[in-house]
């Protein structure tokens, strides 16, 4: 984290990543092997996996270590992690070996998980609890990457005369949040490395970006320019019903093809993030079951070049 006076002003650095996200599947063995090969060869800047226990998809950090023993420069990121109701100490070892054995290559993103009840019990959380268990996880999951023997008094993670190691690779992680709420935003601003939102419009970026640095200058903090991205899926022809469904069950107020455009319309769309200040992109193919040469073959042509 940056405090106020060390804000990067340097250009923007683009950086575009493939995401496997809850509504997609990564199928067969083979087929996430050779999809996770060919982002590699292609160069994509990283790969990301997102966390839902009722979804095909697999769980993020299995999936990112199978991941990272078959490639050396792809990072990897989790879009996002479920924080609230894991056990902070144990997911801080998790997190630093992966970014460990990975060559420093792991980028966490962390949640308080969907907004759906059968998750929350799942993880053993009441839903009002979430926000609090978030914010005291993040903070002990950060004093246990300083390798030092740490004791925490906490409202639900108490523990005494704690060490975690390995440390990760630059001694600390980067993390980033999710969520485009109010009382989200201000969560970033107070306490992330960085903002990954979904399902968000360049015009969210203008919105909460006032929000986010007020938040951060309260805290005494600022985010690095270069850490504000969106997640961005792309479905070619009409859209899913269940995805339209759960695009205005969150954003009633929001043409679904604003925030999940085709194919042919990223590279504009992504233009116009970046026009508004965000540079860290995480797109997610909803055909799950396109030929993965082909359409990352295609995504590579178009994407990559807009890489600055």
């Amino acid at each position: 984290m940056l405090s106020k006076d060390q804000a990067v002003t340097s250009p923007l650095k683009v950086r575009i990543g493939i995401g496997l996200g809850t509504l997609t599947t990564a199928g067969t063995p083979d087929r996430f092997n050779h999809f996770v090969d060919r982002l590699e060869e292609l160069g994509f800047d990283s790969l990301w996996m997102s966390e839902r226990i009722g979804s095909t998809a697999p769980d993020p950090l299995i999936a990112l270590a199978v991941a990272a023993g078959r490639t050396e420069k792809l990072k990897l990121g989790t879009s996002v992690l479920v924080l609230p109701g894991r056990n902070p100490v144990l997911l801080a070892k998790e997190l630093a070996t992966l970014d460990v054995l990975s060559n420093g290559r792991l980028l966490p993103a962390v949640g308080l998980g969907a907004a759906e009840a059968a998750e929350h019990r799942a993880f053993g959380v009441q839903r009002a609890e979430r926000g609090r268990r978030h914010d005291e996880a993040l903070a002990l999951m950060r004093a246990c990457w300083s390798g030092e023997l740490i004791s925490h008094d906490g409202e639900f993670y108490p523990v005494t005369d704690v060490q975690v190691l390995p440390r990760p690779v630059k001694g600390d992680l980067e993390v980033w949040l999710g969520g485009i709420a109010p009382s989200e935003l201000r969560r970033v601003g107070r306490v992330g490395d960085g903002w990954l939102p979904s399902f968000c419009s360049p015009e969210d970026i203008v919105g909460a970006m006032p929000v986010i640095e007020e938040a951060a200058a309260a805290a005494d903090r600022a985010i690095d320019p270069q850490h504000i991205g969106a997640l961005i899926p792309y479905c070619d022809g009409e859209l899913p019903s269940r995805i339209i469904e759960m695009v205005q069950h969150r954003r009633p107020d929001l043409d679904p093809r604003r925030v999940i455009p085709t194919r042919a319309q990223l590279p504009q769309l992504i233009g116009e993030f970046v026009a508004v200040g965000a540079s860290k992109f995480v797109v997610l193919p909803l055909a799950g079951d396109a030929d993965p040469d082909r359409e990352l073959g295609a995504l590579a042509e178009e994407l990559l070049p807009l890489e600055t």
